[in-house]
């Protein structure tokens, strides 16, 4: 189910980040399957009542949980908050850990925390429109045909 009216129309300065993030991201990909370094991460089940939020980046063909990169001194918990008020507008959430996966996605050995934020009813988003360009809700059967991000794809098989 597409979520109506979080994104604002893209600018000329949008288009631009959003090229960028794309060839910036290939680049970064073909790096990583040469060097494997090491990443860890913190990713956002978000579920308004049994369906669950899922954003799409400018620079990926699946879509993903809210989430990313845990800055060095970070927890995977701080991650998480940050990352959510970042990519979609949300602040001021009590998250719930729910576990994590490990793997080889996109070239590089990652470690990603989950945790999960249930909603009574979806609030208002906030995308950049630039690395987040869409948001949508998923029931648990539409999310079996839907193309996630590897990690993604972990949450939803174990939950």
């Amino acid at each position: 189910m597409s979520i109506p009216g979080r994104a604002r129309p893209a600018s000329f300065v949008d288009s631009v980040w959003r090229v960028m993030l794309r060839i910036g991201f290939q680049f970064a990909r073909v790096w990583w399957h040469i060097r494997r370094p090491h990443h860890e991460g913190a990713l956002v089940a978000i579920y308004v009542g049994p369906m669950l939020l899922l954003v799409k980046s400018s620079y990926r063909r699946e879509w993903n949980l809210p989430g990313g990169s845990i800055d060095p001194g970070e927890t995977p918990y701080a991650a998480a908050l940050r990352e959510i008020e970042e990519e979609i507008g949300l602040s001021s959430h009590s998250l719930i850990p729910a576990g994590g996966a490990r793997g080889v996605w996109d070239g590089r050995s990652d470690t990603v925390h989950f945790f999960e934020l249930h909603l009574d009813s979806m609030p208002e988003l906030r995308l950049d429109n630039r690395e987040i360009v869409d948001a949508r809700l998923a029931s648990p059967e539409e999310l079996r045909s839907i193309a996630l991000t590897e990690a993604a794809a972990a949450y939803c098989h174990r939950a």
